[in-house]
């Protein structure tokens, strides 16, 4: 994932420096492209899920470790003027968060390894509706900030499952909210545009279903649990 964040900065840059430096007027690809009132694409990327954590008392923070995900989806573009677009991105985002925790949560009864890990493997329908704000196109790059809100169903929560974490089974809610922000940069190409852009997306809402034991060393002392991600997105339109 690192390595694919050093290469989205250092094609930004490059775009940008060959815009400023090399300014005079060229040839435009896809002239008339941003003239259209609807335009569609499609789009391929990664994410990194994270969750943050409030809690009841001041115990030790339960560690998330973090995997690469995978994003696929379609765009819907309307224009509203040579700035403002609204756009519709729903997609199919798979990811995966293991949470370790500490010894100190099982204090005073028996446990075994396995319990102080729960895998969260996710696949979410992911529909955000964004507002994108472009600035003048610099002969055929046109970077832009996007903001917006989102929903998503998350089709592996577990959330109805009548276990729970005494069966190894850590339960989170199906359908979540989320507001999003990011930056990326059109790139106006012969044949298409193509846009990579980084966004980060915040849930607004606890996502945790509780343990049926108000007691539970997984759950009781967990007072909100959010979901914090970065998604990396190629867009083709």
């Amino acid at each position: 994932m690192k390595h694919v964040l050093s290469l989205f900065f250092i094609l930004c840059s490059i775009q940008f420096a060959n815009a400023q430096l090399f300014s005079k007027e060229r040839v435009l690809n896809n002239e008339n492209f941003d003239k259209a009132r609807l335009s569609y694409g499609y789009y391929l990327g990664f994410n990194v899920y994270d969750y943050n954590f409030d809690y009841h008392t001041d115990v030790k923070d339960i560690q998330v470790l973090k995997s690469t995900g995978f994003n696929v989806g379609l765009v819907g573009n309307v224009r509203i003027n040579d700035y403002i677009d609204i756009r519709l991105e729903p997609g199919l985002v798979i990811s995966r968060r293991e949470l370790n925790y500490s010894q100190t949560y099982f204090t005073g009864i028996a446990f075994e390894d396995k319990d102080l890990i729960r895998e969260i493997q996710s696949t979410f329908i992911h529909v955000p509706l964004l507002v994108k704000f472009s600035s003048k196109r610099i002969n055929n790059v046109k970077p832009f900030v996007v903001a917006g809100v989102s929903t998503a169903l998350n089709l592996s929560s577990q959330q109805d499952n009548p276990d729970d974490n005494s069966k190894n089974v850590f339960r989170v809610t199906k359908n979540n909210m989320y507001y999003e922000l990011g930056i990326g940069i059109d790139l106006y190409l012969t044949w298409f545009k193509f846009t990579p852009s980084i966004r980060g997306v915040f849930s607004m809402q606890d996502e945790l279903v509780k343990d049926i034991d108000p007691n539970s060393r997984w759950t009781r002392n967990i007072a909100q649990m959010q979901t914090r991600g970065l998604f990396i997105n190629f867009t083709f339109q």
